[in-house]
This record gives C-alpha cells, sequence and structure tokens, in this order.
C-alpha cells in the first residue's frame, strides 16, 4: 500500500509544483493585503484577478531568458504590446510586463519579481490611468510611483528609466484630463533633477487639443490601437538610440560638393559654449520655470563627445540635445567659427513629443521644434513627427530664408553681418545630424 502511495505521490509531484508556483504568483488576499507596501485597495474583478495570476506565473517561467531585457512595466496599454512588441524595436531585447487593469500598488508588489528579477538594460515605465479610474487619491498614486522609482534605483543607480506620462483618456472613461494631469504633474515633480530618468511627453503626444485621448489611436478612448501602437514607438526610439540601443552603426551619409561639414558625428570639434549675458533672478519663480544655464567663460568642446554638463552628446552621426533632468533647462551650444558672407546650411533635425530646441543664424534663433505640437510652424504638411527632417538656411545679404523639407519656414529673418551657429536646448530631446555650411 506504502508502494502505491508513493507511486501516486510522485506522480502528482509535477501537478503540485504548478498548483505550488501559480499560489505563489496568485493577487494576495483581502486579509493580506492590509500589510503589504503600497496604498490604495487592489482590484479584485474575476479577470484582473486571473490575468495576474497567469501572466506573473508565466514571466516566472522566463526569467534566465529575459535577463538584461528592456522590460516594460504596465497596465493594459503596455500589455497590448503583446509579447512581440507589434514589430517594433528590431534588434532590442524586450520584456513586456502589462498587466490588464493593474494599478500602481498592482506594480509595485510585483516589481520585485517581474522586473528587477531581470537585472533590466532598461525599464519603461506607463502608469496610473486605472488609479484615476477606481479614485485612489493623486497624493496615493505619487506615493506608490515614488516607491516605484526609488526600488529601480536601488537595485540599479546606472540603469535608464524611461517615464511615458499618462495618456490622456477621458472623463466618459471615469479618467478626467484634470486628474490625469495633476498626476502627470506629481510625477515630474518626483523625478525633476534626476538624470538616471528620461521623461517622455506622451500625453501631449496623443492629447486632442482638449485634454481627451485622440480617437484615431483610441477607438475606445483608453486602449491604443495599430497606429497608435507605432506613433509611441516613435515617441520612445530616439530615446532608445541615444541610450545606444538602437541606431548604433555609423552613419553613411556623403558630403555634397561644395560643402563644408560643421559636425563630425564623432565628437564636438569645433563647437563649444560662450559666456550667458547676465539674469536678473525673477522676484517670484515660478515651480516650473525653465533653468538657464550660466556660463562664465568660453569652452571649447575640441576632441570631446559630450559637453562638460553632459547635455549635447556626439552619438553615432548624430548630436543629441538630451532631454534636460530639469524639465526645462536653456542653453546655447555654438560653432567656435564665425560666419559672414552669403551662405546657405543645412541639415537634419529629429524631435521627441513637444521638444523644443531652436537654430541660431549669427545669434538670432530661429525654431526647431516638434512643429505639430510645440509649434509655431503647425500647419506645415511635410513634417515627419519623431523622424528625420530637413532644415536648409540659406542667408543673402543679411536676410535669412528657412525651409523645413521644403516648405517655407520664414523669408524675411534679418541676422547680423557675421556670427555663429548655435543649437538651442529647452525641454525634450533634440538631435541633429549632416550639419553641413557652403560659403557664397
Amino acid at each position: 500500500m506504502s508502494r502505491l502511495f508513493t507511486i501516486i505521490y510522485l506522480a502528482l509531484i509535477p501537478t503540485l509544483t504548478v498548483h505550488a508556483q501559480q499560489d505563489k504568483y496568485a493577487l494576495p488576499s483581502v486579509a493580506a493585503e492590509k500589510d503589504l507596501p503600497g496604498e490604495g485597495a487592489l482590484r479584485r474583478y474575476d479577470g484582473y484577478v486571473k490575468t495576474w495570476q497567469r501572466l506573473r506565473s508565466q514571466w516566472a517561467t522566463q526569467v534566465e531568458k529575459d535577463q538584461n531585457a528592456i522590460v516594460f512595466l504596465g497596465d493594459s496599454i503596455t500589455q497590448g504590446w503583446t509579447p512581440t512588441f507589434r514589430g517594433h524595436f528590431e534588434g532590442m531585447k524586450l520584456a513586456n510586463r502589462g498587466i490588464g487593469g493593474d494599478t500602481t500598488r498592482g506594480m509595485l508588489l510585483r516589481l520585485e519579481e517581474d522586473v528587477i528579477a531581470l537585472n533590466p538594460s532598461a525599464v519603461v515605465i506607463l502608469m496610473g490611468t486605472n488609479d484615476i479610474e477606481v479614485q485612489i487619491p493623486p497624493a496615493m498614486i505619487a506615493r506608490n510611483f515614488e516607491k516605484i522609482i526609488a526600488a529601480l534605483k536601488a537595485h540599479n543607480r546606472q540603469m535608464p528609466i524611461v517615464l511615458c506620462r499618462m495618456f490622456p483618456s477621458s472623463a466618459t472613461k471615469k479618467r478626467p484630463t484634470e486628474t490625469i494631469q495633476q498626476v502627470n504633474q506629481l510625477f515630474d515633480n518626483i523625478v525633476r533633477n534626476d538624470s538616471q530618468i528620461t521623461v517622455v511627453d506622451t500625453f501631449k503626444l496623443f492629447d486632442d487639443g482638449n485634454g481627451d485621448a485622440i480617437a484615431q489611436y483610441f477607438p475606445d478612448l483608453l486602449h491604443l490601437n495599430g497606429e497608435g501602437y507605432a506613433t509611441w514607438a516613435s515617441a520612445v526610439k530616439p530615446i532608445f538610440a541615444t541610450l545606444g540601443f538602437l541606431e548604433t552603426g555609423a552613419d553613411s551619409f556623403q558630403l555634397e560638393e561644395g560643402y563644408t561639414s560643421l559636425f563630425n558625428g564623432k565628437d564636438l570639434t569645433g563647437w563649444g559654449f560662450l559666456p550667458t549675458p547676465p539674469r536678473n533672478p525673477p522676484k517670484n519663480p515660478r515651480p516650473n520655470a525653465p533653468v538657464f544655464a550660466v556660463v562664465k567663460e568660453a569652452i571649447s568642446f575640441d576632441g570631446k563627445t559630450e559637453s562638460n554638463d553632459g547635455r549635447y552628446q556626439a552619438i553615432n552621426g548624430r548630436l543629441v540635445v538630451t532631454t534636460p533632468a530639469e524639465g526645462r533647462r536653456i542653453q546655447q551650444l555654438w560653432t567656435t567659427a564665425e560666419f559672414g558672407n552669403d551662405f546657405t546650411l543645412k541639415l537634419e533635425f529629429r524631435a521627441t513629443p513637444n521638444a523644443d530646441s531652436g537654430v541660431f543664424i549669427r545669434k538670432p534663433q530661429l525654431q526647431c521644434r516638434d512643429y505639430m505640437l510645440a509649434g509655431p510652424y503647425t500647419e506645415l504638411k511635410k513634417y515627419k513627427p519623431q523622424d528625420w527632417n530637413e532644415l536648409v538656411v540659406t542667408v543673402r545679404g543679411g536676410i535669412a530664408h528657412a525651409t523645413c523639407n521644403g516648405e517655407t519656414l520664414t523669408d524675411n529673418m534679418q541676422v547680423p553681418e557675421t556670427g555663429p551657429i548655435g543649437l538651442e536646448g529647452d525641454r525634450g530631446q533634440m538631435e541633429y545630424r549632416r550639419i553641413r555650411i557652403k560659403m557664397d
């Protein structure tokens, strides 16, 4: 009899192991919840409870395979990437850790096993919309978020964290824009001045102009369709390129006859900082006011791959104006040479959502931004959001004429007789490449 029992027991071991594994990754009971970290009641509807257990049990078997992946952490919007990420981000090792219906507390509770255990190369975060639906107060949401950020930083202070600002939705989905923007602001405040974290303005990216989701991308005003995921992918790809996960090859561009390159694609030779004029500090500074960089003496970055503050970087043929940790930081990088006489300046630029920059022509500034979101040239037909666009500036007789992809930006910009070329940084990430000039 004992032998028969042993045989039956051994046969049941795999089943018992599976059940034990599933129980380990089940949503904590109501009784256990009160002693767990985080704030706000966990959700209890059947679909969420089952999905939480099913996905987490599955992911537990993939920990070794997913080591050093770039992990996307979130809710159903993140889950909607699918395990294959819909074919985006080719060549990147990715892990999807989105669970439909999840809240910030749920993500906090599973962070160690689902994310940190993978020793991620980077983490992409989108969270908070479900908290708002179930009326968890913004301050609680922010405290959960702060704990998540603290845990990620404690694990690895060199690991990039990409924060996607919560997408707009609709009051009809119990997600009013006022609350979404309040939570986004709280998140921004928590990560401000933290250079480990890059914020991407995906709220503005999907805002219909009234604070609600664009129906073209969100058929139900909450979840993305395929076009929406492609748009989100375009928004974060430039960040991945800057972090070294994409576009790692050299630029194959060949300089046209008669043009001189102003950027060699490898370092910042020929560029530097110029002394900034004195500014009177405001009497009543605004909490989110931009920071103005102060430069007391001219600095040349010849042979350097980045500026002394790290804001401007030469990366694989791109001169990158990185996203400022302050939210907005206004400064300029200048050519060390000045350019008199008439000339034609050509370059290409790429902007993350709502990024703001500028190109200085002998000191006066030509706005160079994510035009559709940041303005001022919102009527352009050929501008390509989050893609490369060509800027051509022709200076004749002290007047600059500028086009973007062949469309006129200005035809009457007055410029001095001589001066350098400058690139401004303000908010978001801007990239420039193939910067060249032809003197007449």
